[in-house]
């Protein structure tokens, strides 16, 4: 039936889009992923068949952002770690000395304001954080003055002053660990990372030291890479880390909305409309 496939919809990666599926599918013209991050295709070698692609930003930034405020609050918190405590068969009460860390007028600091980042930006603002941000670009003033966010155009000063670093930037050559032993030992020595973006944007051996030494205080993780980890991995064994399988969009409505926005770039396609969620290889 390769002749008769016009259309791709990608779930998870699958199908693989590698030289020999392109070979077979003459008369592709579209391949809709189910997500934002394209880092599984090789965008040139699709655009050389003259395939369009698209992703799916507008349905899952809500879902991720909260993902991410989730993950902050939890590690702020140490919601996992006394959960563990109260649940153990042995407990007999939970000890008053095990404090967190305020968010309310804390200073967080965005790698990446698209538009995940973006929505993260505005659920911190109910929360009174101070917000910082590092982008290639820097937002219109409108923008900065909605969210009460300052730019930094160097991603050092952003990690110096930042008492929660949120990741999410999308994997690229340019942002292979981008967070590395070097810009962890800038961060405060109370400071938490949060990645939401890919696993491979992190040096996790790096990170893995970082927390074991006291270079940083805690880390919440919702991709590390591989998915899952092996089971002897050092941040596996740590009380100060947090990792959730690959939740950012997983909710009922999102996913239900994901299909929906790559509906819609496959119909624009096939009927010679622009594709609302084009991505340029």
């Amino acid at each position: 039936v390769g002749k008769k496939v016009q259309a791709i919809y990608l779930w998870w990666h699958k199908p693989v889009i590698d030289k020999e599926l392109l070979q077979s599918l003459p008369n592709l013209k579209v391949i809709a992923n189910s997500g934002v991050g394209m880092d599984h295709l090789d965008l040139k070698l699709v655009a050389s068949f003259g395939v369009k692609m698209a992703n799916a930003p507008c349905a899952v930034s809500n879902s991720t952002a909260d993902t991410g405020m989730a993950l902050l609050l939890a590690s702020a918190r140490r919601l996992v770690e006394v959960h563990n405590i109260l649940i153990s068969p042995s407990v007999e009460f939970c000890e008053a000395n095990i404090l967190g860390v305020k968010v309310s007028g804390a200073t967080l600091g965005i790698i990446g304001m698209g538009s995940i980042g973006y929505k993260v930006a505005l659920r911190a603002k109910a929360f009174e954080m101070n917000i910082l941000y590092h982008n290639r670009t820097q937002r219109k003033a409108q923008e900065e003055r909605a969210v009460s966010a300052t730019y930094c155009k160097k991603i050092d000063s952003l990690l110096q002053q930042a008492d929660f670093v949120m990741v999410v930037v999308s994997l690229t050559p340019q942002t292979h660990k981008l967070i590395g032993k070097r810009e962890l030992e800038l961060m405060k020595r109370t400071a938490t990372l949060i990645n939401i973006s890919r696993g491979a944007v992190v040096d996790q051996e790096a990170l893995a030291e970082a927390l074991q030494t006291g270079v940083i205080g805690a880390a919440a993780l919702d991709v590390t890479c591989p998915e899952p980890l092996p089971r002897d991995h050092p941040l596996l064994k740590l009380k100060n880390v947090i990792i959730t399988p690959h939740l950012g969009t997983k909710t009922d409505k999102a996913s239900y909305m994901i299909t929906e926005e790559a509906v819609e770039n496959i119909l624009a396609a096939l009927n010679g409309l622009p594709l609302p969620s084009e991505v340029l290889p």
